[in-house]
């Protein structure tokens, strides 16, 4: 049984009742936070202008920029660009909006979704966007498997997809997927011509494939810089976006820039235009005088610890805890973050939809910490380091990003007794460790706006993250992947974060947050539902 299809600009029952969910969103985030006054220092000021180029700075080249396959956020900042969705999110209400699909309609137990599709749109090469296309993705990112890492969970259970006429399609699950319909809307799920299906994974993110968003791969330097270019005739634009038609830049240059004080200083030289990326040290420069601000808190999973309970150490559930407890979320934010981040209060970022607040769990409680501690028989050595059985309650984090919040937590644990080494890499070298599985933590946050985020994690019946048995919290979170009322679903998130926390299984640090830093000459670049980069509808002031 099939609940009744909305067209455009409405949606059924169960597609409501996502959307539903969504809005929490909106009551819990803003579109994003802007620096100076007013529009016009974000600016989102004046007559839109065509032609240009916006120079935006990276901090690192991760070798792959094709949408299914990347994960990194500045890939992302690329990847989002060059492809359009079945859906989109609106980044003000959390709402779910037409796209490529105009229409859809969602069975009642949400394991099978039918979309209409819009006449008239089409690939970068002219190829149309058909029902039968959107099937050659969907089966393609289920053959990559792991090499898309996003897109394959979203399609977990993935039955097929069957094509009723060129513009109609079903897509069908062997069990519930809630979370499916947001899914639609991410650029994990964004569609490539068909040909590109052909390609090898390789070439696909070295650039080589043909999207359906505004933008296209014109070239892409590795380490250097990777370019843009409007996609002439695209009018395909979805509901969420300000306008229609071909985007107003003509072209995107984004360069990598590794070092943060270069990323500064290019920016407040006129190198660059724009970047998402500088160091909170340095933000308070860019907060007017020529230049804006605008923040976005990222919904998901945020920054946190990821103990791997297969190992010995991490398997101690009193030294989980008591690292958790261990950690002063609010010192880290006052200390070395802006007064725009906030400490983490749940598992999810206070931005996702349904997600809980467990401030109360994540007090600062040295106190509470050592006492954990002691009663587990780790005793303080001389060296202030605890031991037990012959064995320093000592680890290293092997992690790629902002090494200012860890070092701040190295420095909290060690009054309890633990010594926390961190090893900062880069980015494939952090990735090699990690596949190798050797290491007690891991360290990363993961964006998304649906609370399924959580499953998809921790779930040992999903991603594992802990490596460990199933247990009661595995339940819930299963059991929250087939619910559609947003009251149930919210119960059960709320109920598996609990246990996630109070077993040490999650030990949230901060949220993350993106931070656009641009020249005034910059207009319109904004945030998607996701807080990911959008280019559509940015333009620039004549040079």
């Amino acid at each position: 049984m099939t609940t009744p299809t909305p067209r455009r600009g409405a949606r059924p029952a169960a597609a409501a009742t996502l959307a539903t969910t969504a809005l929490l969103l909106a009551a819990c985030s803003s579109g994003g936070t802007g620096g100076g006054s007013g529009d016009a220092s974000t600016g989102a000021d004046g007559e839109p202008v065509a032609g240009g180029d916006l120079r935006f700075a990276i901090t690192v080249d991760s070798r792959c920029i094709d949408p299914q396959q990347v994960g990194n956020n500045d890939a992302i900042a690329v990847a989002r660009q060059t492809v359009a969705s079945l859906t989109a999110q609106d980044p003000g209400t959390g709402e779910i909006v037409p796209w490529l699909a105009e229409s859809w309609e969602v069975s009642d137990d949400a394991s099978s979704y039918t979309f209409h599709l819009r006449e008239g749109a089409t690939y970068a090469d002219g190829t149309p966007i058909d029902a039968e296309s959107v099937k050659t993705n969907f089966d393609a990112i289920v053959a990559l498997g792991a090499t898309a890492s996003l897109g394959s969970q979203y399609l977990v259970g993935y039955e097929g997809t069957t094509v009723a006429d060129p513009q109609t399609l079903t897509v069908d699950f062997a069990q519930p997927s809630a979370q499916f319909l947001q899914a639609t809307s991410t650029f994990s799920l964004g569609l490539l011509s068909p040909a590109s299906a052909d390609l090898t994974p390789e070439e696909r993110c070295a650039g080589d494939y043909v999207g359906s968003g505004p933008f296209q791969v014109d070239s892409y330097t590795q380490d250097q810089e990777i370019v843009l270019s409007k996609v002439d005739g695209y009018d395909w634009s979805s509901e969420a976006d300000g306008h229609t038609g071909e985007a107003y830049l003509d072209t995107v240059t984004f360069q990598v820039i590794p070092e943060s004080s270069v990323r500064a200083g290019s920016l407040a030289s006129g190198q660059i235009d724009a970047t998402a990326a500088i160091a909170a040290v340095d933000q308070p420069q860019f907060d007017g005088n020529g230049f804006w601000l605008q923040q976005r808190a990222n919904p998901g999973v945020a920054y946190q610890l990821f103990p791997k309970e297969s190992s010995p150490l991490a398997s101690d559930e009193a030294v989980r805890v008591a690292i958790s407890k261990g950690i002063d979320r609010q010192q880290i934010v006052d200390t070395v973050l802006t007064e725009r981040d906030q400490a983490a209060s749940g598992v999810l970022s206070h931005s996702t939809p349904l997600a809980a607040d467990l401030g109360d769990l994540l007090a600062y409680d040295p106190d509470g910490a050592e006492e954990l501690l002691d009663d587990a028989g780790w005793v303080v050595g001389d060296d202030g380091i605890r031991e037990k059985d012959g064995r320093k309650l000592s680890t290293t984090v092997t992690f790629w990003q902002d090494p200012a919040p860890l070092e701040l937590v190295q420095q909290q644990l060690r009054q309890i007794g633990v010594d926390l080494q961190l090893q900062h890499v880069e980015i494939a070298e952090s990735t090699a460790i990690k596949e190798s599985g050797d290491f007690d933590f891991d360290y990363y946050n993961l964006t998304r706006s649906d609370p399924d985020v959580l499953r998809l994690i921790f779930s040992a019946n999903a991603r594992n993250i802990n490596d460990r048995p199933a247990e009661e919290v595995d339940d819930l979170l299963d059991r929250s992947a087939a619910a559609t009322d947003p009251d149930e679903r919210g119960q059960l998130i709320e109920e598996a974060s609990r246990l996630l926390v109070e077993h040490g299984h999650a030990i949230p640090v901060y949220e993350l947050s993106t931070t656009i830093a641009a020249a005034d000459r910059v207009h319109g670049l904004a945030f998607e539902g996701s807080s990911r980069l959008d280019f559509y509808g940015a333009w620039v002031d004549p040079s």
